[in-house]
């Protein structure tokens, strides 16, 4: 009985929706439209204060380094950055997502779904030197993985060059950089690097400064750090998850 019910249930949506193109486009724009509306719209309600001051900052001239790394293998396919307002994702990730904190993002990387966890919050969740082992072999930190390793990020270099030449487009963009960080780049790009280097020695592990895995720590350890500092600070009210 159950069987024949199902059939006819297949048979009908199949004669009523897939059949007819133009309907079944029409319904699944508004099924998904609803659906993102209710995910998003939560995100433009909370406030930062009666004069909204500007709590997000740009990223340093490493962490713009780290973030075209991350671009450039993929990762935003397999991790999103955008923890919604639901119970079960405040539970696992922590605070959610507010708009506000994507204002320097260029380009956006929200993603459309999670091979691997959200990755929003993952500012200095993990020291460090759990990031370095995990992009060498993510067995090492989360058996069972399928995440593929990256060891060629651990000998690969980056170019200080090119680092500059991403934040002058940056700052064309809109990205408020004042002419003393478009002039100083290498030296912000060492002074971060090194912080990472000597974390990295206390771990036992050694590395160089220039290479692509430092830019790409410093990167992923500053994700979600504005919105828990806002936070903090009383700037935007947190959210605590249904019972």
């Amino acid at each position: 009985m159950a069987q024949t019910q199902r059939s006819n249930d297949q048979r009908f949506h199949r004669r009523a929706l897939e059949s007819k193109a133009g309907l079944f486009t029409i319904v699944t724009t508004l099924a998904i439209s609803v659906g993102g509306i209710v995910e998003i719209v939560p995100m433009f309600t909370a406030t930062a204060g009666p004069e909204r001051p500007d709590w997000v900052s740009p990223y340093t001239p490493l962490e713009v380094a780290g973030r075209d790394i991350y671009v450039r293998e993929g990762c935003y396919v397999c991790h999103s950055q955008w923890v919604r307002p639901m119970r079960a994702e405040l539970l696992r990730y922590g605070e959610w997502s507010r708009a506000g904190e994507y204002r320097y993002d260029r380009p956006f990387l929200l993603g459309s779904r999670r091979i691997g966890p959200d990755i929003h919050r993952v500012g200095r969740k993990y020291p460090d030197a759990w990031h370095y082992e995990h992009m060498r072999d993510p067995r090492t930190t989360t058996p069972g993985s399928v995440m593929p390793p990256y060891p060629w990020l651990l000998e690969r270099t980056i170019d200080a060059e090119d680092v500059a030449a991403s934040v002058r487009a940056l700052r064309r963009a809109g990205t408020p950089y004042s002419d003393q960080d478009v002039a100083n780049v290498h030296a912000l790009i060492g002074t971060q690097a090194d912080g990472i280097v000597q974390r990295l020695a206390e771990a036992g592990i050694q590395t160089e400064a220039d290479r692509e895995i430092v830019a790409l720590i410093a990167f992923l350890q500053r994700l979600g750090r504005d919105g828990r500092r806002a936070i903090e600070q009383g700037l935007t009210s947190p959210t605590e998850p249904a019972r």
